[in-house]
């Protein structure tokens, strides 16, 4: 057997300027994965009939599924069922229960009489299968050739899941051969990509060629993943849970956690785990690593509140920082986060503090004292460690980085400390 190419067609010219942030590739994508299908291209193109018949072309030679997401409104930049229809050799008929759906939507949901435009969405080319849209007005639509399928979704996020986990996802095993696709990933710090790829360069070059490594560098750390495809599924998984466990073992020293969440979730687990409970005093980053952390579901279980500090009078008023150390090393420094750090500790009566203060730019800076300057400060109440930072990126990212660095600085004190 041999593997199932997909390619993902995304339509509108919203994308490709930027004022709609295509979500649905991935997700499709990831659906596919689960089944075994492997996505070998994603295309983003606007609403031009040229562009769009040439991707359908160029994709299918690459490709057994091609998934096209957009255009099948009811305006006239909506191109992508006329296309289809003239595509395929068909012709445009109405489909009498998509017509009695559109129609139940607005006389008996909606409550508003339905004008032609509307009923024109019950209008598919007589070549195609319909997917029946029950949250939405517009069918999605299955096209077959002698050895491919061509499956057209509405853009709308919840309407195209829809189909997919309901009518697409169930048919595509009944077509194709589908194999299995397994993942294994582990996150390590402290460690650059390159020394990274270094270090494990005979462990990778040994790989069998159905297993493969990626790199994933983010906020200063890697993630690596392992990826492998077969048929038996079995099988697979020894090679691969073989083949991740021997990984691990080559990067012990820098491994963070050998799954793949976010770092605020390897904190939540470690805390939950010891049953202590931690709090932040926050300057720069503006109380973003609080928002990590309650992201996550049960995190009152260990974290108690921050203090967001931004303004030099709240440092003074509730965290206890002195207008003299303030007015001779500043806020940016090392004494000022270390004070930050003991006073929100005593002040949320918690187990672990976080405190952090930087210069996130773009202004701010000084000589001595750059953007992406940060000093972020960790505590219990016998210890307090501090580790300045230099980032060199903008605002966003700069905070970013700040936070996810504390948070791993705050692990490995846990660690160290109980």
């Amino acid at each position: 057997m041999e593997k199932v190419f997909a390619s993902i067609i995304t339509i509108g010219d919203e994308l490709l300027i930027g004022q709609v942030i295509d979500t649905n590739s991935a997700w499709i994508a990831q659906e596919l994965n689960k089944i075994g299908i492997l996505v070998k291209h994603r295309v983003a193109v606007g609403d031009v009939w040229a562009d769009i018949w040439q991707a359908l072309d160029e994709e299918s030679k690459q490709a057994s599924i091609i998934i096209i997401t957009g255009g099948l409104g009811p305006t006239a930049d909506d191109i992508t069922k006329p296309l289809l229809c003239k595509y395929f050799g068909g012709k445009m008929i109405v489909h009498q229960p998509t017509l009695d759906h559109v129609t139940n939507i607005f006389e008996n949901i909606l409550k508003r009489p339905m004008i032609e435009r509307n009923a024109k969405q019950a209008e598919v080319p007589d070549v195609c299968t319909v997917l029946k849209n029950e949250k939405g007005t517009a069918p999605g639509m299955l096209f077959k050739t002698e050895n491919k399928i061509f499956i057209s979704l509405p853009g709308v996020p919840h309407e195209m899941k829809w189909i997919m986990t309901n009518q697409v996802i169930p048919l595509i095993p009944d077509v194709f051969p589908t194999g299995f696709i397994e993942h294994r990933t582990l996150l390590t710090a402290g460690i650059g990509e390159s020394f990274l790829a270094e270090m494990i360069q005979d462990f990778e070059e040994a790989l069998p060629q159905h297993i493969k490594l990626a790199y994933l560098p983010n906020y200063g750390m890697v993630r690596l993943r392992l990826t492998a495809f077969g048929f038996d599924k079995s099988i697979l998984q020894g090679e691969i849970s073989t083949c991740f466990q021997s990984l691990k073992e080559k990067v012990k020293d820098f491994l963070v956690v050998d799954e793949d969440i976010p770092m605020e979730l390897v904190i939540g687990r470690l805390l939950k785990e010891k049953g202590k409970t931690m709090a932040t005093a926050e300057s720069c980053t503006g109380g973003y690593i609080a928002h990590l952390i309650t992201a996550h579901p049960g995190s009152s279980a260990y974290f108690i509140g921050s203090v967001v500090s931004y303004s030099n009078t709240i440092k003074e008023r509730l965290l206890n920082v002195s207008d003299e150390m303030l007015h001779t090393v500043g806020a940016v420094s090392e004494a000022t986060v270390q004070q930050m750090a003991k006073s929100v500790l005593t002040l949320m009566q918690t187990d672990y503090a976080i405190a952090v203060s930087g210069i996130m730019g773009p202004d701010g800076a000084t000589a001595e004292k750059p953007v992406g300057m940060v000093w972020v400060a960790v505590a219990n109440k016998d210890k307090v460690i501090t580790k300045q930072f230099n980032f060199r990126f903008d605002r966003r990212r700069n905070i970013e980085l700040t936070s996810t660095n504390a948070l791993n600085l705050l692990r490995i004190f846990i660690i160290e400390t109980h």
